[in-house]
């Protein structure tokens, strides 16, 4: 008998997982938000998806509804091809927004929007490879900047 690969094919060793009180509805979320592919669901014994897991790009992000009813909204950073239309897009799709589009230090153009679940979503396209010393700086200066505010 051959050995199983200890990681699932098309997994990867960490794999996002978000526990929320409606996984069907986060799965139609993410599909509308981001484009994300549904790639199964899993129904518990009330009808609503136990377990789901959906494609976003090259990764996929588990969800479930837990019978226990303890949620753990999670945070998850989201490499895209245009932060700010993606931005937009979630904000249609029924998200809030926590930080608009800007230019982060570290050479991301991010912003960051919240679903309906509480989950935090950084939506990141990345534009250039700064050194730790232009990073340092900036970040100086964005936290002076802050100080001033």
């Amino acid at each position: 008998m051959a050995k199983l690969n200890p990681v699932p094919e098309g997994y990867h060793n960490v794999q996002p997982y978000l526990v929320v009180a409606d996984a069907d509805a986060l799965v139609d979320f993410t599909v509308a938000a981001f484009g994300a592919k549904e790639r199964m669901r899993m129904p518990g014994p009330d009808g609503k998806s136990a377990h789901a897991e959906v494609h976003i790009g090259d990764s996929i992000v588990m969800m479930g509804t837990p019978m226990d009813g303890k949620y753990m909204p999670g945070m998850i950073y989201l490499y895209v091809d245009d932060t700010d239309a993606t931005y937009k897009k979630a904000l249609a799709a029924g998200a809030k927004s926590v930080e608009e589009p800007n230019d982060a230090f570290y050479g991301d153009r991010r912003a960051a929007v919240a679903d309906q679940h509480g989950n935090s979503w950084f939506i990141a396209t990345h534009q250039e490879d700064p050194t730790p010393e232009q990073m340092r700086e900036r970040m100086e200066a964005r936290q002076a900047q802050a100080a001033k505010s």
